[in-house]
């Protein structure tokens, strides 16, 4: 697993580590069932501490994404993509980009169509 991680963001990396995560679940590159990387080879392909690994794990665990057990490692979970509402935290964090837009100077419209483009992973 490939993973581009900037050590100078102010994003934390096990942050990074779960949202690269959570983006190769949403596209297509892991499926429900497959098997990620042990947190000792993550650590070692990325080059940072197998706590920060276990931490995002943990963090994906919570999340409802991934499940570990002993023997398997740590799998990819089957979430129900028909939830009749909005999670909690997707609508605090579309707020914030929201606001950040719209102070931007960026028309509804316009930030519309960037979030369609990005949903449907069109090249902009």
């Amino acid at each position: 697993m490939i993973m581009k991680l900037d050590f100078a963001s102010s994003v934390p990396i096990y942050q990074q580590v779960r949202d690269q995560i959570v983006q190769a679940i949403a596209n297509g590159t892991f499926f429900v069932g497959d098997r990620l990387p042990t947190i000792r080879a993550l650590a070692q392909e990325t080059g940072i501490n197998t706590m920060t690994v276990n931490k995002a794990y943990q963090l994906l665990k919570q999340e409802g994404y991934i499940i570990t057990d002993r023997r398997n490692g740590a799998v990819v979970a089957y979430r129900n993509p028909k939830q009749k509402k909005v999670p909690k935290k997707v609508k605090e964090e579309l707020e914030l980009l929201i606001a950040e837009a719209k102070l931007d100077g960026i028309e509804e419209g316009e930030f519309l169509d960037l979030c369609q483009k990005l949903y449907r992973r069109e090249k902009l």
